[in-house]
């Protein structure tokens, strides 16, 4: 039995935002898919993170019995993204509306984090971390194995080889390089589910 979350919508605790506007640090479907308007979007790099196909998705590409696998932010290196500015009269609906977005399990942490946007002073940015400790932290897996667990999935949101194929190309669209993933949606591409 999945827990059900707070009486809020999602789980998990939520950093106190900082005074003025919101910057959030995209570094997956956010980039193209918001869900809320934007004031001010730049490419941005976050230090001591990385993007990765790490989540084992129980909701939306996957169920607990076949999960997916989404992108996850994961300890070291670092992930370019985009720093996406919302305005103060907005930011605790956009907040709200994205802790029950990404924390519909409790995999994801809400924090903020020190980025770096393009032609900018660093400002502190919300974003969402994977909790390594969580069961649904997948790790680092091979190609072929993600690509496997991938071509598995289907969840609220949809299959989740369309996730990923969506993810590979939009990251090439906005020159963001992520071999792994890419070679992942290669994969995919390659030996397409004949079920």
């Amino acid at each position: 039995m999945t827990p059900s979350p707070d009486p809020r919508g999602f789980f998990g605790a939520v950093p106190d935002l900082p005074a003025g506007d919101l910057w959030v640090f995209a570094y997956g479907s956010l980039m193209w898919r918001p869900g809320f308007a934007v004031i001010e979007s730049r490419r941005a790099r976050l230090h001591g993170l990385h993007r990765a196909l790490c989540v084992r998705s129980w909701v939306h590409r996957g169920t607990r019995a076949r999960p997916g696998l989404v992108l996850g932010l994961d300890a070291g290196g670092s992930c370019s993204g985009r720093a996406l500015r919302v305005g103060r009269a907005a930011k605790a609906d956009v907040a709200l509306y994205l802790y029950r977005r990404e924390m519909a399990t409790p995999v994801y942490r809400a924090r903020l984090r020190r980025i770096h946007p393009q032609g900018r002073r660093p400002v502190t940015a919300l974003t969402f971390v994977v909790d390594r400790r969580h069961p649904q932290y997948g790790g680092r897996l091979g190609v072929a194995e993600a690509a496997a667990i991938v071509r598995a999935g289907r969840g609220e949101s949809g299959p989740n080889p369309e996730y990923v194929l969506s993810a590979a190309d939009h990251l090439a669209e906005l020159s963001i390089r992520d071999p792994f993933l890419a070679a992942v949606a290669a994969r995919l591409r390659a030996e397409p589910d004949l079920s």
